[in-house]
């Protein structure tokens, strides 16, 4: 018998992610808000569940990505959600980016009833989603770590066990630190590029090949300089990670400087009604800002 899974959360990013669990040929079971999103995976053999509790029930692995704690909390925590449904020997595996203490709060829960949490959010955007070519960052048991792996080489190329329950959310809290600030230093550098007349392409063609060379210049640089914002990562999600690596900061008493000042920006991009914008759109805040000095 074939392993089964299940998939709940079909956004960006859990769409493509479960398509190629579907592809791979593991029988597959998906939940979404939305049922729409479901039709591309339905059309290819994929089975409606009207519930996370229905998705959970026959899965020997069931996958979540939603948006935020809270949205993780209801999808396992709530009446009809995967916990009600929970059997021993169910491993639960999250990619959403969300709380480290309410992830090691919901493992404690599964343990409960005697299956396995591992948290393992993901970085790449919708590109390494569609590609399969995400990093994720893994925390829980070894045991039940090696035994996902199979799957997770499915939707990922580097995949790392970072350490026990919460330490993947942890170490996806300090990639996010470096790709904000890493972000903000390519907007506010191609806002000056810009504003001393210097030709766009050559410019990213001459720092792209040094030191200064990063993912977010080579790929989000030259959508900045295009105008073209559409989302691979919503700036609304990428506030919300930020969010959490402040508030982790603040437990250890680590004051998070250049993340705070990103954050700040990016709460003027929420102002300005840009948070479904892709985080790119962070180079416009920075020519507004210096525009108005």
């Amino acid at each position: 018998m074939q392993t089964r899974v299940a998939f709940i959360g079909l956004g960006i990013m859990g769409h493509s992610m479960a398509g190629h669990l579907l592809a791979a040929g593991y029988p597959l079971t998906v939940h979404s808000r939305t049922k729409s999103r479901a039709e591309d995976l339905l059309s290819r053999g994929a089975e409606w569940a009207g519930s996370p509790a229905e998705a959970a029930r026959q899965a020997e692995f069931i996958f979540i990505c939603v948006p935020d704690t809270p949205d993780v909390q209801k999808v396992v925590l709530a009446d009809d959600g995967v916990l009600s449904a929970l059997t021993s020997g169910q491993i639960v595996i999250d990619h959403s980016t969300i709380s480290p203490a309410a992830t090691r709060q919901m493992a404690a829960a599964v343990a409960q009833r005697g299956g396995t949490f591992l948290d393992a959010p993901v970085s790449g955007g919708d590109t390494g989603a569609r590609n399969a070519t995400l990093s994720i960052m893994v925390g829980g048991e070894q045991a039940t770590f090696v035994e996902t792996l199979p799957l997770l080489r499915r939707m990922g190329t580097t995949i790392t066990h970072c350490g026990p329950s919460g330490a993947g959310q942890l170490t996806k809290l300090v990639n996010q630190i470096l790709v904000s600030v890493t972000n903000l230093a390519v907007s506010e550098a191609l806002v000056f590029a810009r504003a001393n007349g210097l030709d766009d392409q050559q410019t990213l063609d001459a720092v792209s090949g040094g030191a200064a060379a990063s993912w977010q210049l080579s790929n989000l640089g030259p959508r900045m300089l295009k105008g073209d914002f559409a989302p691979g990562f919503m700036i609304k999600l990428q506030q919300k990670d930020l969010r959490l690596a402040l508030a982790a900061g603040d437990e250890q008493n680590i004051r998070l400087r250049a993340t705070s000042l990103v954050h700040e920006l990016f709460d003027q991009a929420l102002k300005e009604g840009r948070g479904e914008q892709g985080t790119q759109a962070l180079f416009e805040i920075c020519r507004e800002s210096a525009s108005s000095k």
